[in-house]
């Protein structure tokens, strides 16, 4: 255990520590309103004695533990110990998967079916499917590494294994994880030798499965809408409406923001403010050069992960990173243009910020599984074994130089 917290990349850990304290702190702030209206709505009912304006807060705090408890046992478990036990989690992840379309045990939140009621918790399955289908396709991937080019053995096997895990989440419909799903799919199968033209089909045989199964449902279509035509008033009112706030909002920081907890747009203009919009008002509050600094630690994470990747050991160790990195280059890529009405809306979170207790534990875990590899560097062992080996050579020359009388 000591070996591996003296091996990971520190800076690495420092920048997951830091959009993990800025995700807290945002949280503090945009919440409040919201957080007061489900506590009221609680107290109206009878299931609560008075409101607050910490409820999102409090269990950000409870979801922060769990993941972080996540992560400490992601850095000490040996990242091959995944290579065992890709198959075995895959297989219960797509079964949990099954079980949110069975009335009784799934629990709907919002337009989508993606969720799980366990007892008083709730699961978000297609949140842990991303890590578990980078430990699949790692194994996979590494054992047709001389396939992987052609089309019979390599490609269509792949198309296979990327369709399994994408229709379920695409009959929820959950454009946003099928959006990512299928990113971190095609860019593990590249890497790991696909052709290019083989990668180009087999996204559009993704979105010709997927999209249409997705936009047969009404909210999405209207979506799209919305997208292609914000200019309509008819539109911006209405299912254009969450777009056009948060563009206020982003408008309304200019250089340096309102002011940490100034928002405007977090009192009930922007929906799901501390999930889905929360980029739009934390642009408010600290404004663009602030907003620079964040951006500038995902970028950071962004090229860490890449270093993992290219400095792991093995191969299975590369894709897993090459994975990680890519998902969560997505992910942030795609909540960011959906506030910056650059995507239509998704509903995809903004990992280390959005509120989401399964996206925040799944992303944590999966940033440990980076940090584990990051401990196994051959650029690390190579230094190590150099320290070793001078330290063994000054022992040698102390023992055989002469000594003065």
């Amino acid at each position: 255990m000591s070996f591996v917290f003296r091996r990971v990349d520190w800076l690495l850990t420092g920048i997951i520590i830091a959009l993990i304290l800025f995700g807290i702190a945002m949280i503090a702030s945009v919440s409040v309103f919201e957080s007061y209206q489900i506590t009221q709505r609680l107290v109206d009912a009878g299931l609560r004695e008075e409101s607050a304006n910490s409820f999102y807060l409090m269990r950000s705090f409870r979801h922060l533990l769990l993941g972080l408890i996540a992560m400490t046992c992601t850095i000490i478990i040996p990242y091959r110990t995944w290579e065992t036990l890709a198959l075995p989690i895959f297989g219960i992840i797509l079964a949990l998967l099954v079980l949110v379309f069975i009335p009784g045990i799934s629990a709907d939140y919002g337009t989508a079916h993606s969720w799980l009621r366990i007892g008083p918790f709730s699961l978000q399955p297609s949140e842990f499917l991303k890590l578990a289908l980078i430990f699949y396709l790692a194994v996979w991937l590494q054992k047709r590494e001389q396939l992987i080019g052609t089309l019979k053995e390599g490609f269509l096997p792949f198309a296979s294994i990327l369709l399994i895990a994408t229709i379920l989440v695409a009959l929820q419909p959950d454009l946003g994880s099928f959006l990512v799903l299928s990113g971190i799919a095609v860019t593990m199968f590249f890497v790991a030798g696909g052709n290019i033209l083989h990668v180009l089909l087999g996204g559009g045989i993704a979105a010709i499965m997927g999209l249409p199964i997705i936009l047969n449902e009404g909210y999405v279509r209207n979506r799209f809408h919305a997208f292609l035509s914000p200019d309509d008033p008819s539109i911006s009112e209405t299912i254009g409406f969450q777009i056009k706030q948060a563009l206020i909002a982003i408008g309304s920081g200019g250089a340096f923001g309102v002011g940490y907890g100034k928002s405007i747009q977090k009192f009930g203009y922007l929906p799901e403010v501390q999930s889905d919009t929360i980029f739009a008002a934390m642009a408010e509050e600290l404004g663009f050069f602030r907003l620079l600094i964040i951006l500038g630690m995902f970028g950071v994470f962004i090229w860490k992960g890449f270093r993992v990747a290219q400095d792991a050991p093995d191969r299975f160790g590369f894709l897993v990173a090459t994975g990680i990195t890519m998902w969560i280059a997505i992910q942030t890529i795609l909540n960011i243009a959906v506030n910056l009405a650059l995507f239509p809306l998704t509903g995809i979170t903004l990992p280390f910020f959005s509120y989401g207790g399964s996206s925040l534990l799944a992303t944590l875990a999966a940033a440990g599984v980076l940090l584990n590899i990051s401990s196994y560097s051959q650029k690390e062992e190579i230094r190590a074994r150099k320290t070793r080996r001078a330290s063994r050579n000054n022992r040698r020359q102390s023992m055989y130089s002469p000594r003065k009388t």
